[in-house]
């Protein structure tokens, strides 16, 4: 902050020599050169139910992960010296099961405030205002923005101008953008909004605006919340999502972080995206329609993981491998799947120190030429039978009830959906009686 002033005192010196006989220069707007930071979606407590079904003790070190996170981005922000934080809703993941998330918050916050670091926050759908998210007083230096209406804050020894509403309830369809006041002339504006702008299919609606509304409000920065990605939505002004700090399902693979936004003569002159997640998803779909055995396929899996496992460095990797293609192997393959989890996941140690399979799913199908000559000789054709079967209207609806039964016993709420979709659940199964009927059972 010292050097930022004596910049502005050498700006207010240069235009008092352009302009000796003026107390002040109202034609020009004095500027200095700085860096802001821009997060969103910390989601600090996030209870990862999906992966404690599979195993918690994984799921318990991605929500150390998060809050792992979260201190690296604090720790960077100091090191690059920034001039303040935004950070656009969801600091929290909903109401707290403890009072130990609060206070993390508040102490890692008060790192930054102590190095003169400013940080201005709105609440979003998931942290929207309780009594719970009350219950831990800011530090000082940390500012929340109203959740009446739109506020907008100055720092006046930067000339920021910063714009934003907080929000009170978790389902808000409203488009807010519109109701934020007009840009403040000669300042660097900068708009905070929590929301699903157009394009975002991926995630629920919430307080929905257009790109076009953004822009019409005049502000050189839209520093936005909610989508899990980091997208540039567009750059004139500059409207940016940051992403979330930490993945917390395989839905939301790849690295993850914040922005670093660089200020020179009071416009941005670009954007930096800061990696600082501490535990990674992968997605990997593999093609096994070539493959001959089951050796073959423990292969391509290798070399597909291996490039992916390696950008990760050494950190905590969960990983879901999808086989896809047509092939013989197809009902071999669904027959023996605990087997081929087990040697997907030697697979995965043998390629990364710390790298967890989340799942393996199948997309394959069978391969058009091999139907089993002896079965057919004989009058005997599981497949065809198994996937009438499979269609039965009172099969699929016993099925059903099964599976609702098993779901309610699922901790957290889960549902039917933690198992697996009812048809690929019914597919497997097919394919592991038709291996029976053929006495081919592994």
């Amino acid at each position: 902050m010292y050097r930022i002033r004596i910049a502005l005192f050498a700006d207010v010196l240069l235009c008092q020599l352009r302009h000796p006989f003026s107390q002040s220069c109202p034609d020009q707007v004095l500027s200095v050169n700085f860096t802001f930071l821009h997060a969103a979606d910390l989601h600090l407590g996030s209870p990862f139910t999906g992966l404690a079904i599979k195993d918690a003790t994984v799921a318990k070190r991605f929500a150390e992960a998060s809050r792992a996170a979260f201190a690296e981005l604090i720790r960077r922000a100091i090191l690059e010296q920034v001039a303040f934080v935004v950070i656009s809703g969801d600091v929290y993941d909903g109401d707290w099961k403890d009072m130990g998330i609060g206070m993390f918050f508040n102490r890692e916050v008060a790192r930054l405030t102590r190095a003169g670091i400013n940080v201005y926050l709105v609440r979003g759908n998931h942290d929207a205002e309780s009594e719970i998210t009350k219950a831990v007083p800011l530090p000082e230096g940390v500012r929340l923005l109203s959740s009446r209406k739109p506020e907008t804050v100055r720092i006046e020894a930067l000339n920021v101008a910063i714009h934003g509403r907080s929000f009170t309830d978790r389902a808000v369809t409203e488009n807010v953008a519109v109701t934020y006041p007009p840009a403040i002339a000669g300042s660097f504006n900068i708009g905070l909004l929590h929301t699903s702008c157009e394009g975002n299919s991926q995630h629920a609606t919430y307080a929905p605006c257009s790109i076009s509304d953004l822009v019409g409000r005049g502000y050189d920065y839209w520093a936005l919340g909610h989508v899990h990605q980091f997208q540039v939505l567009c750059e004139d002004p500059w409207i940016v999502y940051p992403g979330n700090l930490q993945g917390r399902s395989v839905r939301e693979c790849g690295p993850k972080g914040a922005v670093l936004v660089d200020v020179a003569d009071g416009r941005v002159s670009q954007i930096r995206h800061l990696i600082v997640d501490q535990g990674r998803f992968l997605h990997e779909t593999v093609d096994v329609s070539e493959s001959p055995d089951a050796t073959h396929v423990l292969n391509v899996i290798r070399q597909a993981l291996q490039a992916p496992l390696a950008s990760t460095g050494e950190m905590l990797a969960a990983v879901r491998v999808t086989l896809r293609g047509e092939t013989a192997l197809d009902a071999m393959l669904r027959a023996r799947m605990t087997g081929l989890r087990d040697d997907a996941q030697a697979v995965l140690h043998h390629l990364h120190p710390d790298a967890w399979l989340e799942s393996l799913k199948l997309a394959t199908s069978p391969a058009k030429s091999t139907v089993d000559i002896a079965s057919v000789a004989s009058g005997l054709d599981p497949e065809s039978l198994l996937a009438d079967l499979q269609n039965d209207v009172e099969i699929r609806s016993t099925s059903e009830q099964f599976l609702a039964q098993i779901s309610n016993r699922l901790p957290g709420g889960m549902g039917v959906e933690a198992l697996g979709d009812l048809d690929a659940l019914m597919s497997d199964a097919r394919a592991l009686a038709a291996m029976r009927a053929l006495g081919r059972e592994a």
